[in-house]
């Protein structure tokens, strides 16, 4: 089996939403993971995210967006620095 990366704080941190969203590679994804069930400092961070991002999915609307919307708030998203958006 594989050793698993050690991240730092920063580096965990700057990839948590990727992480929530599942979008990493699995070795990311699992050394991210270990960070944060080590980590007391992250742990919390990660807890409010997981949070957030459940009531956020529990407030969308059931109708999807215009495209023209979801264009103009991806290229907002990427203007502010969003690298991964699509």
């Amino acid at each position: 089996m594989p050793e698993v990366k050690q991240l730092d704080c920063r580096e965990a941190m700057a990839q948590l939403w990727d992480f929530l969203d599942e979008e990493l590679t699995p070795e990311t994804m699992s050394a991210v993971k270990t960070h944060l069930d080590a980590c007391a400092a992250c742990h919390p961070h990660a807890q409010f995210a997981e949070r957030f991002l459940a009531a956020l999915g529990r407030c969308r609307p059931t109708d999807d967006m215009p495209g023209t919307l979801k264009q103009r708030i991806m290229v907002c998203l990427q203007n502010e620095g969003l690298k991964s958006a699509s």
